[in-house]
C-alpha cells in the first residue's frame, strides 16, 4: 500500500466519524464544527487528487463562508445550543436499511465501473480542464450570473440573521 491511500483512508474514516457526529449531536454549534471538519476533509481529499485550485475553491467558499454565515446565524438569532428533547426516533432501523442498501449498490457500481486490474489512461485533452486559467474563464463567463446570485441570497440571509436578531 502506498502513502496516498494510507492518508485516503485515514481521511476517509475521520470524514465518516465527523459526519457521523454532524447529524447525531445535539449542540448545534458543535454540529458546524463537526461540519468544519467534514469539508476540511473533502478539501484534503481534493488535495490528495492533485486538483489544488478546487481544494482551495472547498476551503475559502465552504469552511470560510457558509459555515461562518451559519454560525452567525445560530450567534446572531440565539438560537438554543443544546436541544431539550432527544432527537432520536423510531426510524433508526429504517435508515440503516435504506443506508446499507445505498453502500451496497454505490460499491457494486464501483466495483463494475473500475475492473480489478485495469488502468485508468487520462489522455491529454482532459489535462486541458485542469488548468486554472480554463477554469476561471469558464466560470466568469459561463456562470457569472448564478455566482453572483448566490454573494447576493448569501447577504441577504447574514442581513436576515442580523434583523431577526436585533433588538427594538
Amino acid at each position: 500500500m502506498i502513502a496516498q491511500h494510507v492518508v485516503f483512508w485515514i481521511l476517509a474514516v475521520g470524514m465518516a466519524i465527523a459526519a457521523i457526529k454532524v447529524v447525531t449531536t445535539n449542540n448545534v454549534v458543535h454540529a458546524a464544527l463537526y461540519l468544519v471538519a467534514v469539508l476540511a476533509g473533502v478539501a484534503a481529499q481534493f488535495l490528495l487528487l492533485v486538483a489544488e485550485f478546487v481544494a482551495w475553491v472547498q476551503v475559502l467558499i465552504y469552511i470560510g463562508t457558509v459555515v461562518v454565515l451559519f454560525l452567525f446565524g445560530i450567534m446572531l438569532t440565539r438560537a438554543p445550543m443544546r436541544g431539550d428533547e432527544n432527537q432520536s426516533n423510531s426510524q433508526r432501523i429504517g435508515s440503516a436499511v435504506v443506508a446499507l442498501l445505498l453502500l451496497g449498490l454505490l460499491g457494486v457500481l464501483i466495483v463494475k465501473a473500475f475492473p480489478s486490474g485495469q488502468e485508468i489512461v487520462l489522455d491529454e485533452s482532459l489535462l486541458a480542464y485542469s488548468e486554472t486559467g480554463a477554469l476561471a474563464t469558464t466560470f466568469l463567463r459561463d456562470y457569472l450570473i448564478p455566482f453572483e446570485v448566490l454573494g447576493v441570497l448569501l447577504t441577504a440571509a447574514l442581513i436576515g440573521a442580523v434583523t431577526i436578531a436585533r433588538r427594538d
